[in-house]
């Protein structure tokens, strides 16, 4: 972090590769690039938002923050499981709180891309004034940033995961819904989701997402689940991230594309390392896809090789810009653009 920090004060943005293809997106009502951004998690404080647009990201999601500052859970709290490219975390939604946050982003000098902020539950507030804490996450935050994401589905927060059930999580996006719709100027609100979630589960979150008229879903946060790891740092407690969840994350994606038909902007995260990862999430129904563990194991060229890479898959298939599923397809189905 210190050198993302440090480089975001010592020289602008390189240029990405160029020409081919066109990779931009737009969702949401944002305009990004290039589909790659970054996952919140990395940068928990705002800390090096520049220095990630400096290394090609094309939106950085910071967070998760908390109203207050909290120091979150004991440390070790973070597993590298190498062989598997994998991690375990029970962070616990550690932050310098709201206040700190926003003074950094009213620092800022430029965004290169979309800044979102992803917003939490304090460890200390109780479940039924959870919403409390979300809507003073907005209150403080919700003009510095250009979209804003409730984060109900860490594991790592005791009961948060209960929000995402039906009732509470209508009131939950209705009352910062409400909140976020008298800001001064339009931010769109998305939802984190488990990756979880039985695929009934997944059908009444869209049904609640598509009734209070929120912007969209980010599929997936990390999973309680150790498919196909075992040994000690596996059996840690806490979320599991990289590729063992991307089965997992992509299925979670396809149900909600399915659930969804275009009624919602569905953004990938989870398991995410290739330019082909990052056509899988596309072609199921993902606007942008967001990288958390890939950059961890594979450091500041990741960026660079994924959209490098995306232009010649591209180039290859003979299309001019990335693929596009129809927003009334069933899962499984998808439309490219082609010269």
């Amino acid at each position: 972090m210190l050198a993302l920090r440090l480089l975001g004060t010592v020289r602008p943005a390189t240029p990405l590769p160029s020409g081919g293809p066109d990779l931009s997106v737009t969702s949401a009502g944002l305009r990004f690039a290039h589909p790659v951004a970054l996952a919140a998690g990395f940068d928990k404080d705002a800390e090096a938002v520049a220095g990630f647009f400096g290394v090609g990201f094309a939106a950085v999601e910071v967070g998760t923050v908390t109203p207050r500052p909290q120091p979150g859970n004991p440390a070790p709290r973070l597993f590298r499981i190498p062989e598997a490219r994998a991690i375990v975390n029970r962070m616990g939604f550690n932050n310098h709180g709201a206040e700190a946050m926003a003074a950094r982003l009213r620092a800022l000098e430029r965004r290169p891309g979309p800044v979102g902020v992803n917003l939490g539950k304090a460890k200390d507030t109780p479940l039924e004034r959870a919403v409390d804490d979300y809507l003073a996450g907005v209150e403080t935050l919700g003009a510095l940033a250009d979209y804003l994401v409730i984060n109900a589905s860490s594991p790592n927060t005791p009961g948060l995961r209960q929000l995402q059930q039906s009732e509470p999580l209508r009131a939950l996006l209705s009352a910062v819904k409400a909140r976020v719709d008298q800001l001064p100027a339009a931010r769109p609100l998305f939802l984190k989701v488990a990756p979880d979630l039985a695929p009934e589960e997944v059908d009444a979150i869209v049904d609640v997402a598509v009734e209070v008229g929120i912007a969209g879903l980010i599929c997936t946060n990390t999973t309680l689940t150790r498919p196909g790891l075992t040994g000690r740092v596996a059996a840690e407690a806490g979320g599991l991230s990289g590729a063992p969840l991307a089965p997992l994350a992509l299925a979670t994606l396809r149900r909600a594309a399915g659930r969804a038909r275009g009624r919602l902007a569905l953004w990938a995260s989870g398991g995410v390392f290739t330019a082909d990862d990052v056509l899988d999430r596309l072609e199921a129904g993902a606007d942008v896809v967001q990288v958390y563990t890939a950059f961890v194991y594979e450091g500041p060229f990741l960026v660079r090789k994924l959209v490098s890479e995306l232009h010649a898959r591209l180039a290859a298939r003979g299309l001019t810009a990335l693929p596009r599923p129809p927003r009334d397809a069933a899962p499984g189905e998808s439309r490219s653009s082609s010269g």
